[in-house]
């Protein structure tokens, strides 16, 4: 291939155009090296996504929560819960913790 046909090559013609060049420079700034490009939009999505599903799991266990507040304030129940949760007793009680070993043979 001369250096005319070279020249005269449709595809280098077009790289060449000076409007080209400006917009594929502007193309790869903005992809790759501005602060806003689109890389970091992804990885600023992803976190999105995260946080949003944290706090999806946080409402469930706040309504969870709630629910177990409201069970307490029966007298009953609040009793229950100590008694299976904190192993609290009354003065003149004993309690007796049995554990099983996991032990397999």
């Amino acid at each position: 291939m001369t250096f005319n046909q070279f020249k005269n090559n449709k595809i280098i013609k077009f790289i060449s155009n000076r409007y080209v060049l400006i917009f594929m420079v502007f193309l790869v700034w903005m992809l790759f090296i501005d602060e806003n490009s689109y890389i970091n939009h992804r990885k600023l999505d992803k976190e999105i996504n995260k946080l949003n599903k944290a706090n999806e799991y946080y409402k469930k266990e706040t309504g969870r929560d709630k629910k177990n507040i409201e069970n307490l304030e029966n007298l009953d129940s609040l009793e229950k819960f100590a008694r299976e949760e904190y192993k609290m007793k009354r003065k003149d009680e004993d309690i007796y913790i049995i554990e099983f070993d996991s032990i397999k043979k």
